[in-house]
């Protein structure tokens, strides 16, 4: 069983609530997309999966009906008497912590194999999806509702109006695509924005440190001031005989240049 709008409400009136702007809470109401996003992460017996950001458990009470192992990491103190009366007795683990500082080694262990699934707040979105891309390799596949232009530049692809900084790092780390859309009145209180289901497959192998480093701090000077040549962006960082030995013209703008473009960019670059 999971929430409706009325037991939203209803919920949030009984214990006193309301939806914080400032945490950017907007609680799912309706059974068929949560079962959804369940449905779309491919979770049932056997896996483990955290969720972030659970509030009062729509999303949550969906993945336990699959058989799944939850984790829910809420970090509104407010919540969590409500969140934990209801999902705990169903077997969930609720942790009371925000996800942007939690240590994902102590909370989840080393062991591979971890599903995150999430209605992320809209303002916290992209930093959570890249710390977890860096910092929680047991995390092996998320699936994530945020904003659609979020979603999106998630996923964007070289030369598409969407494609952008973050779109390059997110590739470093898995591939995305969407994989749905979800209308405003799926939420209460309603957002102004539509929103997009994600699906990010951590890659089986990456670069090293030093090398994500060094392909990083390239792609944040392409980006500074996209719709200029790269030979201009990138001065001081790659020379001529730099980008002729990556095999990339100089007058080429960031917005076009894959992963991988950016991977012999960074191999050529002055400092190497």
């Amino acid at each position: 069983m999971t929430h409706s709008h009325a037991e939203i409400r209803a919920l949030l009136q009984l214990n006193g609530l309301n939806p914080s702007r400032a945490l950017g809470q907007n609680f799912v109401g309706d059974a068929n997309t949560v079962r959804r996003i369940a449905r779309l992460a491919e979770v049932g017996p056997g896996h483990r999966v955290v969720e972030i950001g659970p509030g009062l458990g729509s999303l949550t009470l969906a993945l336990l009906e699959t058989g799944a192992s939850v984790t829910a990491v809420e970090m509104d103190r407010f919540l969590i008497p409500v969140l934990t009366h209801i999902v705990e007795a169903k077997g969930a683990r609720v942790v009371h912590a925000d996800a942007l500082e939690v240590d994902w080694r102590e909370l989840l262990g080393d062991d591979p194999g971890w599903v995150l699934v999430a209605n992320l707040p809209y303002n916290v979105a992209t930093p959570l999806v890249m710390q977890l891309l860096e910092r929680a390799p047991m995390v092996q596949r998320i699936l994530v509702m945020v904003q659609r232009e979020v979603g999106e530049r998630f996923a964007a692809t070289p030369g598409s109006k969407a494609y952008g900084a973050v779109s390059v790092k997110v590739a470093w780390s898995a591939s995305a695509k969407v994989v749905g859309k979800v209308p405003p009145s799926v939420f209460f209180p309603q957002p102004k924005v539509d929103s997009a289901l994600v699906r990010l497959d951590r890659h089986a192998e990456v670069g090293d440190g030093a090398e994500r480093d060094a392909v990083f701090a390239l792609i944040d000077a392409g980006f500074a001031t996209r719709r200029k040549m790269l030979r201009n962006t990138l001065h001081g960082l790659v020379d001529d005989a730099g980008f002729v030995a990556a095999g990339i013209d100089g007058t080429e703008r960031a917005e076009r240049l894959d992963l991988a473009a950016w991977r012999k960019l960074a191999a050529c670059a002055t400092s190497n």
